[in-house]
């Protein structure tokens, strides 16, 4: 019988499960926050951020593009006001790799 917390998925995740699930310091999704005015969780009254599976592909997004692509922090705010095509799927494909990365390290770690 599955786990029921395994099937359901949440709607909101605090800043220390995207850290995890990235694999990047909670500071670093703190300054993205800062540079980047299209990521912008939902805060609570204490001030603990909120995010969405959305803001989670966007921090995908700009991690591809500044850790893995090289962009400043600059080409990357001007890489991200470009809505990629439908008909240029290399954006796609990075991305999916992207998430498949994070997975496969996600998954070494569980495993060590």
């Amino acid at each position: 019988m599955e786990n029921r917390e395994d099937t359901i998925e949440k709607m909101y995740y605090s800043i220390g499960e995207v850290a995890n699930k990235l694999n990047v310091a909670s500071s670093l999704i703190r300054f993205y926050e800062k540079e980047f005015a299209i990521l912008n969780p939902i805060k609570t009254k204490g001030g603990n951020r909120k995010f969405t599976k959305d803001d989670i592909h966007l921090l995908e997004r700009i991690i591809q593009l500044i850790k893995v692509e090289g962009f400043t922090i600059a080409g990357a705010q001007e890489k991200l006001k470009i809505k990629p095509s439908k008909e240029d799927p290399a954006e796609e494909i990075k991305l999916k790799l992207l998430k498949l990365k994070t997975f496969l390290l996600e998954l070494k770690t569980n495993l060590s």
